[in-house]
């Protein structure tokens, strides 16, 4: 497959729209970024709520949108590997178990700096 040799303004209204369309896909298709992104309309908030600097908002969003991130990686890798072949294979099995283990650590990350905040 030959990538498009589009340059300047039409590069990047075409990236938009790939990102977008990968933005649909992932919702509509995975649980985990539906409940991440419903999640979020109380999360966002009551971070603007809790923090009592910049920094702090930054760190409690970032950490949200870090396992928001992670998610999208974790799904691309199972969309691959599932594309590959539907047969169990350890590769393929540790290539899921490593996206998974990234939103662990986003989860991690996540509860973390909410309780530092929270709590110091």
């Amino acid at each position: 497959m030959n990538k498009p040799n589009r340059k300047g303004l039409a590069r990047i209204v075409a990236a938009t729209q790939y990102s977008l369309r990968g933005l649909q896909a992932a919702y509509r298709n995975e649980e985990a970024i539906r409940q991440e992104l419903w999640a979020g309309i109380v999360i966002v908030p009551l971070a603007f709520l809790i923090a009592d600097s910049g920094v702090e908002l930054a760190l409690l969003l970032g950490s949200a949108i870090l396992i928001f991130l992670m998610e999208l990686v974790n799904s691309a890798i199972e969309s691959v590997v599932d594309r590959i072949s539907l047969e169990h294979h350890p590769l393929s099995g540790q290539a899921k178990d490593i996206g998974s283990a990234l939103v662990m650590v986003a989860l991690l990350l996540f509860a973390t700096v909410w309780l530092a905040i929270l709590f110091y």
